[in-house]
């Protein structure tokens, strides 16, 4: 280790500071302020490890909670989009993979390379974990709304509809977490 890469490594981490102050669209359960991209992506994390743990599917946790760790850091420089914005969504991707490559690219060479390469993988959501870690991903929010009134999803006019379609790809993180989920969106909905 070089003192150079060691400074690196620092500028990346205190770059990583700015994740703290991006706002997302899920509030806490019973805070009434909007939580951070560093918070989801910590939650996150310790989620998918946790439930990789548990599936009976051969998976390399390691690399989810890395998918994890790392998936949001391109809100950086192009901010949260919320998830069930198309538009938004689609229009973002060249300003991500700019981010990506700006702030992985503080670090000495072979660990930016990795950690490009994982974000990389966890977009093109091919790979089982990163399909699973993309589930993951989307899981979190929606225990949030559950357990919080469904906050994100009233404010915002999301009907269950639209969240049973556009959530459905949780059954990559297994077929039984998507059952729980969508039987508890339903009951939300239906109460």
């Amino acid at each position: 280790m070089t003192s150079e890469e060691i400074e690196s490594s620092f500028a990346f981490i205190m770059e990583l500071e700015k994740l703290k102050s991006i706002t997302r669209k899920v509030k806490p359960v019973g805070q009434d302020r909007y939580e951070n991209t560093a918070e989801h992506s910590w939650q996150a994390a310790i989620l998918g490890l946790t439930l990789a743990k548990l599936s009976r599917e051969d998976l390399d946790a390691e690399k989810i909670v890395k998918m994890l760790l790392i998936h949001d850091i391109c809100e950086i420089d192009s901010d949260d989009v919320f998830f069930f914005d198309e538009t938004a969504r689609n229009d973002i991707k060249e300003s991500e993979m700019r981010s990506a490559k700006r702030i992985f690219g503080m670090l000495p060479g072979e660990i930016g390379d990795q950690y490009l390469a994982i974000w990389l993988e966890f977009e093109a959501a091919e790979t089982k974990e990163a399909k699973f870690a993309k589930a993951i991903d989307r899981l979190m929010p929606v225990l949030q709304n559950l357990h919080n009134n469904r906050q994100s999803w009233d404010e915002n006019g999301i009907g269950k509809e639209q969240i049973l379609a556009k959530t459905a790809f949780i059954a990559d993180a297994g077929e039984l977490v998507w059952q729980a989920v969508s039987e508890k969106i339903e009951a939300i909905f239906d109460s």
